[in-house]
């Protein structure tokens, strides 16, 4: 939530009389944060494990902290989100205000702790305007909106990623990416999709927005480390680690919606 206090009128007040939301410091963040998280059906087991404990140690580092600790305000509100098609959304930890070791390791209990799951499609789309909704809901005003959306494929249901994209970033809020290519093989059909590609050309968008392609399983919690401390930061890349060669053709991002 962006407002920090509202004005309103009631049916008891006097006329002309105003009612104003109290004023709440606890309430401020530096960052609302949204984990949106891939559990569709071409993420196996082991790759969902790897992707949870990457997630949890990320979330405990000290890397992380230290990132929270230097913040104008010093705390941030978190929620980690697990997603598959349309309308299948999974609220793992709901939002949290992490500030300290205690705070961060108690959210990253309870992903360690919650059961995996499976569904059958990618829609990216969907995700995204599920994670708007819990930003514009939530008890906290953030300086920033940022959704960190995780995923092995492209969108292929609940319509255009595109334009649910734009819709989003228009509210304010940055997404940033991370493309998850473990598939060790290049031949693979996340390869041959150019995945890192398509994140970059139909799924990312805002302000400082950045994408940061997993291409091991090994390199998974780095990744992610890396990716929190700089919403956390609000930092970017001076150039992007996902980069436009030149003369390659745009990503058709309707293709699969």
């Amino acid at each position: 939530m962006t407002a920090t206090c509202a004005i309103a009128g009631t049916a008891n007040a006097p006329k002309g009389a105003f009612q104003f939301e109290a004023y709440d410091p606890n309430k401020e963040v530096d960052v609302e944060l949204v984990l949106a998280v891939d559990i569709s059906q071409s993420m196996d087991t082991d790759e969902q494990e790897v992707q949870r404990a990457g997630y949890v140690a990320a979330l405990t580092s000290a890397d992380f902290l230290d990132a929270i600790k230097i913040g104008p305000i010093g705390r941030i509100a978190v929620t980690y989100l697990e997603w598959g098609g349309v309308d299948e959304h999974f609220i793992v930890a709901d939002w949290t205000v992490i500030q300290d070791k205690q705070s961060a390791a108690a959210f990253a209990s309870k992903i360690a702790e919650a059961p995996l799951r499976q569904v059958q499609r990618t829609s990216i789309a969907s995700a995204l305007h599920k994670s708007v909704e819990m930003v514009q809901t939530n008890a906290y005003a953030g300086l920033r909106q940022v959704i960190d959306i995780s995923g092995d494929g492209p969108n292929n249901q609940g319509g255009s990623v595109t334009d649910v994209r734009d819709q989003t970033i228009a509210t304010g809020v940055t997404i940033n990416g991370l493309p998850l290519m473990m598939k060790a093989n290049q031949n693979s059909w996340q390869a041959m999709l150019q995945l890192d590609h398509y994140y970059e050309d139909c799924v990312i968008g805002g302000p400082g927005s950045f994408a940061i392609p997993v291409r091991s399983k090994e390199g998974f919690e780095d990744a992610i480390r890396m990716k929190l401390v700089m919403e956390v930061a609000g930092a970017t890349f001076e150039d992007p680690l996902v980069k436009r060669v030149a003369g390659r053709e745009p990503i058709r991002c309707g293709l699969f919606d």
